[in-house]
């Protein structure tokens, strides 16, 4: 406005506040037509330069609107689904609305007052029924609310993740001095020309990026051909390594978090995180604000190291991370972190000694990312065979016949290290000493054993003991472990005989229905046949008649059994044979079969 216009808005705004009733209209018109501005503008220019009061009565029917909420998520939903990776809606809302009422999807009609037809809604009321329902595509899109994720101390908690960088190696001369890095510009390196993209993909650049999640200390580092596990366990180890200078952050943090990228998931990358008693957590998939702060950090890498790249050329690979190890110096050294106001180095250093274990060499940890932790059962002994030697586990939460995850410590040749998962999932790392023996075999320094006669002693009581003590007390009806030893040697019935395994067969049998008994046919066996003797052989009768006729028997009785009897002699016949033979007036005749009962 100018000054006119400003001097006539001064003089309405204090004549509307003396105005009578039926007045303000009047004046506001003219002060309209004096400024040559529409009502809805001079109002505006009025609330601006005069306070109210009483603040404008809101319309009884607000918030109140005829498309249902039903009808709000359908057009929601389609909008939504229109959305491209950028943002950016491909279909219109009024297009939608109309498509949807052509496909009797929705209806959206209003009422009209003054006629009371149906009407359809106008596209500025959807959308503002929309907002009201809170499932507008701009509501739908915002972020969802989220935790704020805490660490206790420097080196509790390291993120880490790999970046493809803008930059590709491309192996240049020392003599010519020419810059090895270069920019993949968009226009040679996209994918409608994939063929020069796989020209340097074996040149390409990746970088690591590491941070305390506590003091937001950056380490980067930088690697060549591609996110793979080995590289990840190289720039893993590096990180924890104590390195000289400012260059601080080192050690083994308590919990690495990281994406879930095969790299970070690899075999090496699991057995470096068991053996060194690294809890290795991974986000959910899309949940990239979990390890927002080490994203972050590719960004400020980006704007602040790799854009001088351009200016600075860098022969080869080591060069490059030199360059970087300077930055990552400076940068910690001297820039706050927005959270606590400290320098990044000045705030890893309140590290506790208690809070720093110190890593193992590279060789050594090079050596125990590649020893996957092995399965081994608990002895009897409360020992694990392991690497050649017996390993004591008497002080550890674990029974006879559990099978555990054992390593090789990376701290001490003579110590082993056995991974338990807690009630909450997470991986507990135990060390457990070597048993030592002497020169008969006997171990020197396990807990599990006893000299004779100097005392005695017994293991603490296992889980197992405890609940097989309290079964033994529940069968026997006692109180104590002696009482129940005792109703168990005295060989008392379980339960004191309230407990009958058969009364469920009994009580079906007596609930059974009467079943009537069915017809059928005799065996055989069960009727009564007709056996007949074996016959014995002429010679066998001929001696056993001899024997009872003693001087009787004559040679010509032997013809009498061969012309009588050609078939053998019957055993049951011999008695009539001999009175036969005895008294040969009688008519001879073969003696009759006789049946005998079978």
């Amino acid at each position: 406005m100018n000054s006119l216009q400003m001097e006539i808005l001064a003089r309405a705004a204090q004549a509307v506040q003396t105005a009578a009733h039926g007045e303000k209209q009047t004046i506001l018109q003219q002060a309209s037509k004096d400024m040559g501005v529409s009502m809805q503008t001079l109002y505006r220019h009025l609330d601006k330069v005069q306070h109210n009061p009483k603040p404008r009565k809101q319309r009884s029917d607000k918030g109140q609107t005829a498309l249902t909420y039903e009808e709000a998520k359908m057009i929601s939903g389609v909008l939504t689904a229109t959305l491209k990776a950028n943002g950016k809606r491909l279909g219109g809302v009024e297009q939608v609305i109309e498509d949807l009422r052509e496909n009797k999807l929705i209806e959206a009609w209003r009422v009209d007052k003054s006629t009371g037809e149906l009407v359809p809604m106008s596209t500025s009321a959807i959308a503002r029924a929309l907002r009201s329902h809170g499932v507008h595509p701009d509501q739908m899109l915002t972020a969802d609310p989220h935790l704020m994720m805490v660490s206790l101390h420097p080196n509790h908690v390291w993120q880490i993740d790999a970046s493809l960088c803008v930059l590709y190696y491309l192996k240049p001369s020392r003599q010519t001095g020419s810059n090895g890095l270069h920019v993949m510009a968009h226009e040679e390196f996209y994918k409608n020309k994939p063929k020069n993209l796989q020209r340097v993909m074996a040149d390409r650049v990746w970088s690591y990026e590491v941070t305390d999640h506590c003091s937001g200390w950056i380490y980067v580092e930088y690697v060549m051909g591609a996110e793979s596990g080995e590289n990840f366990c190289n720039v893993l180890i590096n990180a924890m390594q104590e390195r000289s200078g400012a260059d601080v952050m080192h050690g083994v943090p308590r919990i690495l978090y990281m994406d879930k990228g095969s790299a970070n998931t690899s075999a090496k990358a699991k057995n470096l995180c068991h053996t060194l008693g690294i809890e290795a957590m991974a986000h959910a998939p899309g949940n990239a604000r979990a390890t927002g702060q080490v994203e972050n950090a590719r960004n400020i890498i980006e704007r602040q190291f790799e854009f001088g790249l351009r200016f600075r050329p860098v022969a080869d690979l080591d060069e490059l991370n030199a360059l970087a190890k300077q930055w990552r110096i400076a940068f910690n050294a001297q820039k706050k972190h927005s959270r606590h106001n400290m320098a990044r180095t000045t705030a890893w250093l309140k590290i506790r000694e208690d809070q720093l274990v110190k890593a193992p060499s590279v060789e050594m940890c090079q050596k125990l990312a590649i020893e996957t932790p092995v399965e081994r059962k608990v002895t009897p002994a409360m020992r694990c065979l392991f690497a050649g030697g017996e390993f004591d586990v008497s002080r550890l939460p674990v029974q006879v016949g559990d099978t555990v995850l054992i390593t090789r410590s990376a701290w001490a040749e003579d110590v082993a290290q056995v991974i338990l998962v807690d009630e909450d999932g997470h991986s507990m790392h135990h060390q457990v000493p070597k048993v030592i023996k002497n020169e008969f075999g006997f171990p020197t320094n396990a807990e599990n054993q006893q000299v004779f006669g100097e005392g005695y002693k017994t293991l603490p009581a296992t889980t197992r003991q405890k609940a097989r003590d309290e079964i033994d007390q529940l069968m026997t009806g006692t109180e104590s472990k002696q009482e129940a030893e005792k109703a168990i040697k005295a060989k008392a019935i379980p339960l004191g005989g309230q407990f009958d395994p058969f009364k469920t067969n009994a009580d079906i049998e007596a609930n059974l229905p009467t079943i009537m008994p069915r017809k059928g046919q005799e065996h055989e066996l069960t009727t009564t046949r007709r056996v007949e003797a074996l016959p014995l052989t002429h010679v066998q009768a001929a001696m056993r008649l001899r024997q009872s006729m003693r001087d009787e028997w004559q040679p010509e009785h032997m013809q009498w059994l061969q012309a009588n009897h050609p078939d053998g002699v019957p055993e049951d016949a011999l008695s009539d044979i001999e009175n036969q033979l005895r008294n040969p007036q009688q008519t001879s005749q073969k003696p009759a079969l006789r049946v005998v009962g079978g």
